[in-house]
């Protein structure tokens, strides 16, 4: 055991090796944060219980419960339907952006926003490849605009969901200190120390957010490239389809013009004809009508297949009695496969071929080298090289990969059925967690079961519930559970447990007061307030939002015990500087979700972003001595 005065100064050489670490890109981020853990408990640093403790933390619960409810309304099709009310009738950058700005930050504000773009961007991606127009006009306001709603409520960004369980976790550690007699700080500074309200942050987050919009609005987008060499990324040329799409009565499109449905202009797709009762339509004119029962021919590459079948009661036609029920859709997927010379499907049509009791599995379309063949798929005749488009099992490609039937077998990409039929639940379950967490917030803690105004257990109560109400499989949820992100929180969150228990946080505060004295009484918080959220801002940009929070809490709550200063405003700034990330691809893992869809480099984010930045210091350092001032509130 190393003696104690060594222990600061391990917490301090731990925590920098483990930023420049990250900053020269060392290593995955879990597994620095999960050594740096391990060397500081061997140390003696912190006791094994508190190293562990932030695997139990109820933030890293709540965020990771968060993402089975983000897969749920993903799963449903509700984020589907979302993108295409918004973006469906849009046909500039600027209309988009228009719709993106005012759903992004409204959606942000009560859905975590990193599954938040993870939802949004194939559904940008689409639109622009529809429209002809260059993703990278729109994917980084994507990420800046979930960034600025996550900013206004406690469940819009896990760094306040972080800031909400450490503030507790110190409320909770002083009580216990005050009934031993051995009390820190004053009751004043105590109380100060109490969890997040719902929309306490969105004090600054809103306006932040309002100002950080019109921003993207009106200049951000002349700072955005236009790389014009992704359109035709998008657009290349890849294996096309022959694929017919039968409109069930629950259609949405039932009733509109083939201009109003929005099938006029498609990028990769292309309806070549309606086939009506026998009677075929075509050559298909914008004003022909939708009807229940038609039979909608299409010709497109597998991309916007996958994407006709997420709309409502928008079937494939190959076998009508074939996973139609949403159940029984929801265990299938499409999958291609090329049929080798020793298939004994060679020289025999679809129909004969018999793929339902052969495979369990629909032939949806078949390509042939670039040949249009026949509308009638069960008609075609099949040959040796022909790429089969399949609904299939979810076992078929495992099943069949090494059959001699096929030469080559594998699953399309994100055709995992949608379940449209529990659509409107999930959706009434998230409102329900939202309604949960505001009432929480309002609720005295002594007065009711504290399991009902824990953020922690209404978000697993309502992530259980969408499992349960089969809104999304146990593997699709255990799948969107983002590891790495959890791990890093937890580690991060030890780590900063040693630089509060070995008292490095107390030395870090007292030199940065030290510091800063020499100022007139009335400059100095403010001087003090805007050096914690710039050195926030610059460690986030650098490595990573999370931990940046989780380490410079207790630094932050220090600096105030030191200057005899509400440490409420310097939490709240640590916070809105961790979250509002612009400068980087890597400051927030939403920068990075875009980079590589929207063809961006890191200067691209600095262009943009640093007018943004200085936009959303400036309204954070003016009203969060408003909101919360300086000084310690007396007790009531």
């Amino acid at each position: 055991m190393l003696p104690d005065a060594w222990h600061p100064w391990i917490s301090l050489l731990v925590t920098a090796a483990v930023f420049l670490a990250m900053w020269r890109r060392g290593g995955p981020t879990d597994l620095l944060f999960l050594g740096a853990l391990v060397v500081v408990t061997v140390c003696g640093v912190i006791t094994p219980d508190q190293a562990l403790a932030g695997f139990a933390n109820p933030a890293v619960i709540t965020i990771g419960s968060l993402f089975v409810v983000a897969a749920g309304l993903r799963s449903t099709g509700v984020l589907d339907q979302v993108g295409y009310r918004l973006l469906g009738t849009a046909r500039t950058a600027t209309a988009a952006l228009v719709r993106l700005t005012y759903v992004l930050v409204g959606v942000s504000a009560v859905v975590n926003n990193t599954p938040v773009v993870a939802m949004f961007v194939p559904v940008v991606l689409d639109w622009c490849r529809r429209r002809g127009i260059s993703p990278s006009r729109l994917l980084i306001p994507v990420s800046y605009l979930a960034i600025l709603g996550g900013t206004c409520t406690l469940v819009g960004t896990s760094t306040n969901i972080i800031g909400h369980g450490l503030l507790t976790d110190a409320y909770q550690v002083e009580a216990q200190h005050a009934r031993e007699g051995r009390r820190r700080y004053s009751p004043e500074f105590h109380a100060q120390l109490r969890g997040m309200k719902f929309w306490e942050i969105g004090q600054v987050g809103l306006p932040c957010a309002l100002i950080g919009s019109v921003y993207l609005l009106v200049l951000g987008r002349r700072f955005l490239p236009n790389r014009t060499e992704l359109i035709e990324q998008l657009d290349e040329r890849r294996r096309e389809y022959l694929v017919e799409m039968l409109v069930k009565p629950e259609c949405r499109l039932i009733g509109k013009t083939v201009e109003e449905a929005g099938l006029r202009h498609l990028r990769g797709l292309f309806l070549v004809e309606i086939n009506r009762s026998g009677e075929v339509i075509a050559p298909i004119t914008p004003s022909d009508v939708i009807r229940d029962g038609d039979r909608l021919v299409f010709t497109g590459v597998v991309t916007t297949i996958v994407d006709l079948e997420k709309i409502p009661g928008l079937v494939p036609a190959a076998d009508f009695t074939y996973a139609i029920h949403p159940q029984e859709r929801q265990q299938r997927h499409l999958a291609e496969a090329v049929l080798s010379r020793s298939s004994p499907l060679i020289g025999r049509t679809v129909r004969e071929a018999a793929f339902r009791q052969r495979y369990n599995a629909a032939v949806v379309a078949v390509h042939r080298s670039g040949e249009r063949l026949p509308s009638k798929i069960g008609d075609i005749e099949l040959q040796a090289g022909d790429t089969l488009l399949l609904q299939t099992q979810r076992e078929f490609t495992t099943r069949y990969r090494h059959s001699r039937d096929f030469y080559l077998v594998a699953n399309v990409e994100g055709s995992q059925p949608r379940r449209h039929d529990r659509a409107w639940l999930a959706l009434a379950l998230v409102v329900a967690l939202i309604v949960w967490l505001v009432a929480a917030s309002m609720l005295d803690e002594g007065l009711v079961p504290s399991g009902l105004v824990s953020p922690a257990v209404a978000a697993i109560t309502i992530a259980g519930l969408m499992l349960a109400c089969r809104c999304l499989r146990p593997d699709e949820a255990r799948s969107e559970i983002d590891l790495q992100v959890l791990v890093t929180i937890a580690g991060a969150l030890g780590l900063g447990a040693a630089l509060r228990e070995s008292g490095a946080a107390e030395r870090i505060a007292a030199a940065l007061v030290d510091a800063i004295s020499t100022c007139p009484r009335t400059v100095f918080p403010y001087l003090l307030l805007a050096t914690i959220y710039a050195l926030t801002v610059v460690f986030t940009e650098t490595i990573s939002n999370n931990a940046v929070a989780a380490m410079l809490f207790p630094i932050a709550v220090a600096t105030a015990a030191a200057a005899e200063l509400n440490p409420r405003p310097f939490v709240m700034a640590i916070l809105l500087a961790a979250s509002l990330s612009f400068l980087t691809p890597i400051g927030y893992q939403t920068n990075l979700m875009v980079m590589g869809p929207g063809g961006y480099q890191p200067r691209d984010y600095l262009r943009a972003g640093w007018p943004l930045t200085l936009l959303a210091a400036a309204t954070a350092m003016v009203l969060i001595p408003m909101w919360w001032p300086f000084a310690l509130p007396a007790l009531p």
